[in-house]
């Protein structure tokens, strides 16, 4: 049986925790971060006046995996919507329902906070993580475009 997975905001407390989780998280995508980035995102986290939050899927006192999302204004819909930009879960603990938990606190918070939506993207081929998105939303074929300063 598996223990009860706990949804809540992250707290200060949970830092090195996050930071350990983050670095998986990079480097399941191939990225390196320069330290000042995610220690203004660590801060930002914790900012209540950022748009930029983080909750965290806890078991048992550890926290196993996190989801870091911007709610912002937008021009499709009169709510706000919230961008779920990174979801990870420890690799030990996948397939056991953190993931899932971190998406469905966020559908419970579009309701309850007035959110039009929440929405995300993930590479082409995590797919891993498609089997869970497909199961909890529709994909609605999009595709991103990005442009960087030259």
């Amino acid at each position: 049986m598996t223990p009860p997975c706990l949804i809540r905001a992250a707290l200060p407390s949970d830092e090195a925790a996050w930071r350990g989780l983050w670095r998986g998280y990079c480097e399941f995508y191939r990225i390196r971060l320069p330290d000042e980035v995610s220690n203004r995102t660590w801060q930002r986290i914790l900012d209540p006046d950022s748009a930029v939050m983080c909750i965290v899927a806890e078991v048992e006192g550890q926290v196993l995996g996190f989801a870091n999302c911007v709610v912002h204004e937008n021009t499709w819909e009169s709510q706000p919507v919230c961008y779920l930009e990174d979801l990870f879960v420890a690799p030990a603990a996948r397939g056991h329902g953190a993931g899932r938990a971190l998406v469905e606190w966020l559908h419970n918070a579009m309701r309850a906070e007035g959110w039009a939506r929440v929405y995300w993207m993930t590479q082409t081929d995590n797919a891993q993580a498609r089997r869970l998105y497909d199961q909890l939303a529709t994909a609605d074929g999009f595709v991103r475009y990005v442009l960087r300063p030259r």
